[in-house]
């Protein structure tokens, strides 16, 4: 059985069992039960649905393993002859979740 889910404007194919990174979501703690209702295919038993009525039904869960920041990415801004540079740093949030089961 697979999916592919949306969160956090990202796509991801998902199986039972599977580790997956994902954005952030609010209000979410440790150890907390997730549920993904944005499912956009469907494979089971060798068949593919795509139709968004049927998938409306559909929903996968999991459960939140770890939250914690990436690395630092670094944005530099620079324009010759005016003395102007900008130096940024960013670290994204995310969290690492347990696909637990497909609910179809």
């Amino acid at each position: 059985m697979l999916a592919v889910i949306k969160t956090g404007g990202k796509q991801y194919i998902v199986k039972p069992n599977d580790k997956i990174k994902i954005e952030k979501i609010k209000n979410e703690k440790e150890g907390e039960k997730i549920v993904f209702d944005n499912v956009l295919l469907l494979e089971k038993n060798g068949k593919t649905i795509l139709d968004p009525a049927s998938l409306k039904k559909v929903n996968v869960s999991g459960k939140i393993v770890e939250q914690g920041k990436d690395k630092k990415i670094t944005i530099l801004k620079y324009k010759p002859k005016t003395r102007y540079k900008v130096k940024k740093g960013h670290r994204q949030q995310f969290m690492r979740v347990e696909i637990e089961k497909i609910n179809s």
